[in-house]
């Protein structure tokens, strides 16, 4: 596979962006695309503004932002709180992972949707719930990845450090879990966007706030261009995220790579 460099990189993203948006200029601007369906740059750029001078039902885009975010970052702290530990002891410890892995696997395939009526049903129809699912949702793949990280662990390593006298508690924190660290931070990435997915999906199925729920209510009323600065929001934060991500793994795994 041919390599590129990053400045090549950067520049074929950006142009293909720039391709996209002249695009949705064009057809827009020509009638080709019906303002109704598909509203142009200009339009949804004025709504945005408009938005974020005034808010949406009576609440700024930040409210809206800082709900949907306190949701999902507070049941990723505890899903990260508890996969991690859970996972790396289920790979180094095989009766525990004959305990824990199978209910993992059990629900991991399920669709969070399909399951969250049922939180609903348990825990209400406030925060509890959302929080809950979204915690669900972002677990499963940081404990596999924790998981399958373990086992990638080189045996050369361990049997190394057993014969250096090191303890089972120190193999674990010395050598075991540096190794493990690259995939554990591609399982929280991967978490992360899993769990903002289903984020916005249950703010459109069950609640009266977020981002989600704004795309969701602007569609009841055929507010494309309230739908088209919701989806463009959403789309942005989330490449931030991922890129935050990447930049605190790029410190903690400083070595990767090299």
């Amino acid at each position: 596979m041919k390599e590129l460099n990053k400045r090549t990189f950067h520049i074929i993203s950006i142009g293909t962006w720039m391709v996209l948006l002249f695009l949705w200029w064009f057809l827009t601007n020509t009638g080709m695309i019906e303002s109704k369906l598909v509203p142009s740059p200009q339009e949804t750029w004025g709504t945005f503004i408009d938005i974020l001078k005034n808010g949406y039902n009576g609440t700024t885009l930040l409210g809206q932002l800082s709900i949907s975010f306190y949701r999902m970052f507070i049941a990723l702290f505890y899903a990260v709180l508890s996969a991690i530990p859970l996972g790396l002891l289920s790979g180094y410890f095989l009766p525990f992972q004959a305990v824990v892995d199978s209910v993992v696997q059990f629900y991991r395939p399920l669709p969070p949707l399909a399951y969250y009526t049922l939180l609903i049903l348990w825990l209400g129809i406030d925060e509890t719930s959302k929080i809950s699912l979204l915690f669900l949702a972002a677990f499963a793949p940081i404990y596999v990845a924790c998981v399958s990280a373990v086992s990638r662990v080189k045996k050369d390593y361990i049997l190394s450090g057993k014969s250096l006298g090191a303890n089972n508690r120190q193999i674990f924190f010395s050598i075991i879990f540096p190794a493990c660290l690259p995939q554990i931070f591609t399982g929280i990435r991967t978490a992360v966007g899993v769990a903002y997915t289903t984020l916005i999906a249950a703010e459109m199925v069950a609640a009266t706030s977020g981002i989600g729920w704004m795309v969701i209510d602007a569609s009841r009323y055929l507010k494309s261009d309230v739908m088209f600065v919701g989806i463009i929001i959403m789309g942005i934060t989330g490449v931030l995220l991922d890129l935050i991500l990447k930049k605190i793994e790029s410190i903690v795994v400083f070595w990767e790579g090299k």
